[in-house]
C-alpha cells in the first residue's frame, strides 16, 4: 500500500500494534464467534465500508471480522485524541486497510481524514459521533446516491442524527448501536465507567478517596462513572436537568444539586451529557483552587475551553494530559485531556470484554443492512431485538453461563388472559 493510501504516524509501530490487538482479541470472544461464521458464509462480500471510529485494539478486531467477512474497508479516526498510533500502523501493515489517524491530529487534518475515509465511495458508512454522515451531507451528496445505510456507535452520534431525520435531512437509515441494550446497559455503564476512572488517574495520580466527585448528568454513562468514583471512596454529587434521573440518583444514594452550587464544593469535575457548556464561565468563577475537570462525552463542547481560556491569565502543561489555567485571583483550575474523552486521550477506552459486545452488534447490524436495505426507511432505526438477544446469549455462552428455559405451561400462561387470582 502506497503512503497516498494511508495517514499514519509511523508505520514502524505495526509489530507493537498487532501485539496489542491480539491480546483485545483474547477478550472478545462473541466478536470472535462472528468473525468465524463470517469467514466461511462471507456475507458482506463486495461491500465498501467507510468506517470513521476511535481507532483502538478494540476496533481493529472489528475491522478484521468484517473484512473476513468479505468487506472493503477504509477507516479514519472519530477524535483526534482517541488514535493509538501503533494499532493504526498495524490496521495498514498486517490487514491493509486504508487508515487514516493520528493521534493528536489537528481539526484540518481530522476532517481531510474522514474525506479519505469517504473517498472510498462506500455502500456503508459506520460512525460514531456523526461527523462523517454531516460531512458525507454537507459536502459529498454526489455520493450519497451508492450509500445503502449506516450504523451509528454513540449518544451524540444519535441525538444529531435523529435531529437530522426530524428535519428530513437523513438521506439513508442508519442503526443506533448505541440504543441496543447489550450497548449502553453494558458499554456505556461498565466500560465508561471504568475508562473513565482510569484515564482521570492515569493523567493526575491523584487519589479519590475523599474528594468531591461532581458528574453532570445521569445517563448510562453518568451511572457507571459514578458508581465507580464512589467505589473509589470519592464523595459522588450529580447535576442534571431531567427529574426523573435526578430522582433516580438520589435514589440511588447520590448528592444532587444545580452546577452552580456544585461548582463551589467539586474537587474534581467529569461532564457526560452530550450538551454543550455544561460547565460555564459562571462556574468556573467560584470553583475551587485546583479544582480538575475532565470531559467524558464524545466532543470537546461540554466544558466552555474558551470562556476558561479567556479567565486565564497564565497555562502550562504541568503533566502529560494535565492543562494547568492560572485565574487572575490565583486560583488554578486544571482541564484534562483538552476537553476530550479523557477514558481515550488518557488512557486506552473501553476494557476489550465490553466493547465486544458493542462491536458484535455493529457486525451483525451491517449484515442486517445488506440483507434488508431495500426495505428500510431514511430514519433512525434501533438495534433489531433479535441481534440484540443473540449478543447477549453468545455472551453468557462464551462465559459459562446458561438461562433457563420457560416451561411449556409457563409459556401457555404468560399468553393468555383468562387466569387470574
Amino acid at each position: 500500500m502506497s503512503k497516498k493510501e494511508y495517514d499514519v504516524k509511523d508505520i514502524t509501530l505495526a509489530d507493537r500494534g498487532q501485539a496489542r490487538i491480539e491480546w483485545a482479541e483474547r477478550e472478545m470472544p462473541v466478536l470472535r464467534l462472528i468473525r468465524e461464521r463470517f469467514a466461511k458464509e462471507r456475507p458482506l462480500q463486495g461491500i465498501r465500508i467507510s468506517a470513521c471510529l476511535h481507532v483502538t485494539t478494540e476496533t481493529a478486531n472489528l475491522m478484521r471480522t468484517l473484512q473476513l467477512g468479505g468487506a472493503e474497508l477504509a477507516l479514519c479516526a472519530s477524535n483526534p485524541l482517541s488514535t493509538q498510533d501503533d494499532v493504526a500502523a498495524s490496521l495498514v501493515s498486517h490487514l491493509g486497510i486504508p487508515t487514516f489517524a493520528i493521534k493528536g491530529e489537528d481539526n484540518k487534518t481530522y476532517y481531510e481524514h474522514i474525506k479519505s475515509a469517504l473517498a472510498h465511495k462506500p455502500h456503508i458508512t459506520m460512525d460514531d459521533g456523526a461527523d462523517l454522515v454531516t460531512t458525507l451531507h454537507k459536502e459529498h451528496t454526489e455520493m450519497l446516491g451508492d450509500i445503502i445505510g449506516g450504523t451509528e456507535e454513540t449518544t451524540t452520534g444519535v441525538i444529531r442524527l435523529r435531529a437530522m431525520a426530524r428535519n428530513g435531512l437523513l438521506r439513508y437509515p442508519i442503526i443506533a448501536v448505541n440504543d441496543a441494550m447489550t450497548k449502553h446497559l453494558f458499554d456505556n455503564r461498565y466500560g465508561t465507567g471504568q475508562s473513565t476512572i482510569d484515564g482521570i488517574i492515569r493523567a493526575t495520580n491523584i487519589l479519590l478517596a475523599g474528594k468531591i466527585f461532581v458528574i453532570a448528568g445521569y445517563g448510562w454513562c453518568s451511572r457507571g462513572i459514578a458508581s465507580r468514583a464512589r467505589g473509589m471512596g470519592a464523595q459522588v454529587v450529580i447535576t442534571e436537568v431531567n427529574p426523573l434521573r435526578a430522582l433516580e440518583a438520589v435514589m440511588d444514594g447520590f448528592r444532587v444539586m444545580p452546577m452552580m452550587e456544585a461548582a463551589r464544593i467539586g474537587d474534581i469535575f467529569v461532564t457526560s451529557t452530550g450538551d454543550i457548556n455544561v460547565i460555564d464561565r459562571q462556574h468556573m468563577e467560584v470553583m475551587k483552587d485546583g479544582a480538575i475537570l475532565a470531559n467524558s462525552g464524545h466532543f470537546n463542547v461540554e466544558i466552555n475551553i474558551p470562556a476558561l481560556e479567556s479567565l486565564a491569565i497564565k497555562k502550562r502543561r504541568i503533566r502529560d494530559f494535565v492543562d494547568q489555567y492560572t485565574l487572575a485571583d490565583g486560583r488554578t483550575i486544571c482541564l484534562l485531556g483538552e476537553g476530550r474523552l479523557i477514558n481515550l486521550a488518557a488512557a486506552e477506552g473501553h476494557p476489550a470484554s465490553v466493547m465486544d459486545m458493542s462491536f458484535a452488534n455493529q457486525a451483525l447490524s451491517i449484515e442486517y443492512l445488506v440483507e434488508n436495505a431495500a426495505t428500510l426507511e431514511r430514519r433512525v432505526y434501533s438495534v433489531p431485538e433479535d441481534i440484540d438477544r443473540e449478543v447477549a446469549r453468545l455472551k453468557l455462552h462464551a462465559m459459562g453461563m446458561t438461562v433457563d428455559t420457560l416451561t411449556p405451561e409457563q409459556r401457555r400462561y404468560l399468553e393468555s388472559w383468562e387466569e387470574g387470582t
